[in-house]
């Protein structure tokens, strides 16, 4: 059964908001000020919300997002800041030289929340986006580790005992699918389903691509429950215990949530 906010798009707007507010715009602090100098972009932006405490931290804010209705829910929700010109949304792929040629080397903070795990060849898209980096810039990741409980994404699912069961995600490609096929789920979450299998990501996948492009890990928190979970499902979120964080392997099976800052 699918959650509110993934039907409600003002609610997901608006918890998009109060989770960038009490926890992204801070962990990005914690190694790069946002001032009005800054400039952010949100790659996967949907509907803004996350760019809104730093639109009024002063900062110059871009979204860029494939799916266009939701970059018009964006120009919706924000259309005073985008007539103020404090923000611009985009429905582009940045991979385009409309895109690159304006903003090359030209963002000190680039924000994906909730984003990688749905991008393929994630090692050659995080070095493209340093070249969209100033110097000293920095990239904000946060992403649901692979084998956690619902790393598959499957509570989008419509039907409720699939939607609510955990870690089945992680079984081989045709299992998985026959299960969600014979709970009713359409062609279209079957679709999701499998492309998120294909581009998943765990923590060690994360680190090791870092260390490949040589760049740094500058900060980084994990999440037994993941602070976006206060609206899913009722959770007060809560870090990850230090001894699970350093395990490796293990961990993924029992952190929810990862934030990392790179540079």
């Amino acid at each position: 059964m699918a959650l509110k906010h993934h039907l409600d798009h003002k609610a997901r707007f608006d918890q998009q908001v109060e989770n960038a507010t009490n926890y992204v715009l801070p962990f990005i602090e914690h190694t790069k000020t946002i001032t009005a100098q800054s400039k952010v972009l949100e790659v996967g932006t949907g509907e803004g919300g996350v760019l809104v405490p730093f639109i009024q931290k002063g900062a110059y804010c871009v979204g860029v997002d494939l799916a266009p209705e939701r970059i018009d829910l964006a120009n919706q929700f924000l259309e005073n800041e985008v007539k103020a010109q404090k923000v611009k949304f985009l429905f582009q792929n940045i991979y385009e030289p409309e895109f690159t040629n304006v903003y090359s080397k030209f963002f000190d903070i680039i924000i994906l929340k909730d984003v990688i795990e749905h991008v393929p060849e994630q090692q050659q898209f995080i070095a493209h986006l340093t070249t969209l980096l100033r110097p000293g810039g920095q990239i904000f990741f946060g992403f649901p580790p692979w084998h956690m409980p619902f790393g598959g994404h499957q509570q989008v699912c419509r039907t409720k005992w699939v939607s609510k069961l955990p870690y089945y995600h992680i079984l081989p490609k045709p299992i998985y699918r026959a299960i969600l096929k014979a709970a009713g789920e359409d062609d279209n979450i079957l679709k999701e389903m499998m492309e998120i299998k294909d581009t998943r990501i765990t923590i060690e996948d994360f680190e090791r691509i870092t260390k490949r492009l040589n760049l740094k890990v500058l900060h980084q928190q994990h999440y037994l429950i993941n602070p976006i979970y206060k609206y899913k499902f009722g959770l007060q979120p809560r870090k990850q215990w230090a001894l699970i964080q350093h395990l490796p392997y293990i961990r993924n099976y029992l952190t929810t949530c990862v934030y990392y800052t790179i540079g």
